[in-house]
């Protein structure tokens, strides 16, 4: 084959300033830490070892670990694969893969823009924790502040719901952080010092992304890496701790029986699906970014067993402070154990409080969870970003002369959607947007995406991409689980939510019927993308209803070009997708 010019050529400086429209990654360990930053996030600490324990302990592994080779590492892969080889943001790369699904696209465009809105007001709490452990005796130790309600404080760790008294860290994470009222109808004011909080969360995500991945890339050199060394730390100086054997007993000890029960199953696949972040989009977006023979098979193998391996050790440093806190104050473990924010804002602060040295430990510990959420919250704005920048990008040049100018105003808005979440109500609306944002919306979209992919677009034509970005197919283990495994296991997740589905609650607290309505209008948002998407693809199609449907199923991604990775006089790798079609395929002339 001969590679000339044909009937519109461009220069190789040409092609050049083409590419560097969209930048790639300075080193490949760049991406790999920030989808690892992005894939071990919160839940890692505060869902995981709780949903272990409570599912059978150690016999949870098996079915955990199962979901992982059947579910986890063969759904990334497929969303790194997407990306990469289409090198454009998840609504771009859907609508070619199946133009009748392309509303999945711009569903997961909506739900990744939502999400950090609320997550980083997990980010706030932190830092106003970090704050607060700068003191000679913490808050959140004694009832002798004046946020503490007075007869109903006990500066001892309580358990159970048999008694009227609350914690000095329960108090002081509802009277004191949150200034909490008693429903979602009185959101009552700005909680002024969480606002301060909020905004410098937004200035250090911006300052991190601005650069795009320039700038992203260099931050989780740092970022990534720390929570290791102090989940690490936590472990070896809790294993010291009397009690804390106990604890990862009970974290590890496998009740056999549980594996009979299907919904641990299912726990297990959505533990899975939900931490390695599959369907937000921001996988696909973080991949386009890669160079096009980047071995994306090794990244999602490290990725997934990065996202376990933290998930495990979490468990064994929260158990053991749990264990040792159960020692303390001469408690089961299971009345200490809980998931969710009361884990890391209310049982483990006090944890801290009581451990020698926790000087040291507790301002660490909220600066590790601070991170841990910074590597999420880039990657969901990234979404964003790449979203406004493949779509509108030759219209807003004119008026956004830099890219720094568009990552500021995406910033902003997000800042200010969350403000309601930072009221003295703002719980409940933190509570109702995570029930029907992260549980409900994403299921659905799941589902649509494996479909839309596995099904529709089909594992042929995904052997097809991989081949041509890695040199070699995927092997047979791979084109099982996205024909059959895949998309059964969210088939099961989906069913078990719509069977298991239960109204939003904080607490002990039941939301109004009209907040049950919000909640159901802010699924909604992103999932009716995907109705509107295939009615807007059929009546855009010609002939009878049947010929429009299976036209809008035809993939619209260039499969079927000679292609070879070219390489420029700087001798950088250049995929057929860094170009337009007719351009690429100009460049190939038997």
């Amino acid at each position: 084959m001969e590679v000339r010019a044909a009937a519109n050529p461009k220069s190789c400086s040409d092609l050049r300033a083409q590419k560097r429209g969209r930048p790639t990654w300075s080193r490949d360990l760049e991406f790999i830490l920030v989808t690892v930053g992005y894939a071990v996030g919160l839940s890692n600490i505060w869902r995981f070892p709780y949903l272990c324990y409570h599912s059978g302990g150690g016999a949870f592994l098996i079915p955990y670990l199962i979901m992982v080779l059947l579910c986890g590492i063969p759904l990334l892969f497929l969303e790194f694969a997407i990306g990469q080889y289409t090198r454009l943001g998840p609504v771009h790369a859907f609508t070619k893969i199946c133009p009748l699904l392309k509303g999945v696209g711009l569903g997961t465009v909506f739900i990744s823009f939502l999400f950090p809105t609320y997550y980083a007001i997990i980010l706030s709490w932190a830092l106003y924790y970090l704050f607060s452990s700068f003191r000679a005796v913490l808050p959140w130790t004694s009832c002798n502040n004046t946020w503490n309600v007075t007869g109903k404080c006990s500066s001892g760790f309580l358990a159970g719901n048999s008694t009227h008294l609350q914690s000095a860290s329960q108090q002081f994470f509802d009277h004191r952080l949150l200034e909490k009222t008693n429903s979602i109808e009185e959101l009552g004011g700005i909680r002024w010092e969480l606002f301060g909080c909020l905004f410098a969360v937004w200035v250090i995500i911006y300052f991190c992304i601005f650069k795009g991945v320039k700038s992203t890339g260099k931050v989780v050199y740092f970022t990534a890496v720390f929570p290791y060394f102090i989940l690490i730390a936590l472990l070896i100086n809790n294993a010291q701790l009397p009690g804390a054997k106990d604890g990862v007993l009970y974290f590890v000890t496998p009740v056999w029986n549980k594996l009979f029960d299907v919904q641990v199953w299912v726990y297990a696949a959505a533990q899975v699906f939900n931490s390695l972040g599959i369907s937000f989009g921001s996988m696909v977006s973080l991949a386009s970014y890669n160079r096009f023979s980047n071995n994306i098979l090794r990244d999602a193998l490290i990725v997934s067993v990065c996202n376990s391996f933290t998930s495990i050790l979490a468990g064994f440093v929260i158990f053991s402070g749990i264990g040792y806190m159960a020692y303390t104050h001469n408690l089961p473990v299971d009345r200490i154990a809980t998931d969710g924010p009361g884990l890391v804002f209310v049982v483990y602060p006090e944890v801290l409080s009581t451990m020698p040295g926790y000087q040291i430990w507790t301002p660490l510990f909220f600066f590790m969870l601070v991170c841990l959420g910074l590597d999420s919250e880039f990657s969901n704005v990234e979404v964003t970003v790449t979203f406004i920048k493949d779509q509108y990008g030759a219209r807003l040049l004119p008026y956004v002369k830099r890219e720094e100018l568009l990552a500021l105003a995406v910033c902003v808005v997000c800042f200010i959607f969350g403000i309601p979440h930072i009221t003295k109500g703002g719980i409940y609306v933190f509570q109702l947007m995570d029930h029907y944002l992260a549980v409900v919306s994403l299921v659905f979209l799941a589902f649509f995406e494996v479909v839309a992919v596995c099904w529709f677009f089909g594992v042929p034509r995904i052997s097809v991409m991989v081949k041509r970005m890695l040199g070699k197919a995927p092997n047979l283990y791979f084109r099982l689980c996205w024909l059959l495994f895949c998309p059964l296991l969210v088939f099961g997740i989906l069913i078990s939510s719509i069977v298991k589905y239960t109204p939003v609650q904080y607490e002990k607290y039941k939301y109004p019927w009209w907040a049950e309505c919000v909640g159901w209008i802010i699924s909604l948002v992103s999932i009716v993308w995907i109705p509107l998407g295939i009615i807007q693809e059929i009546i855009s199609n010609k002939g009878s209803l049947i010929q429009r449907i299976k036209t809008a199923m035809i993939p619209t991604i260039d499969l079927d070009i000679k292609e070879q990775i070219l390489s420029d006089p700087m001798g950088e790798e250049m995929s057929p997708h860094d170009m337009t079609g007719n351009e690429a395929t100009a460049m190939f002339v038997p």
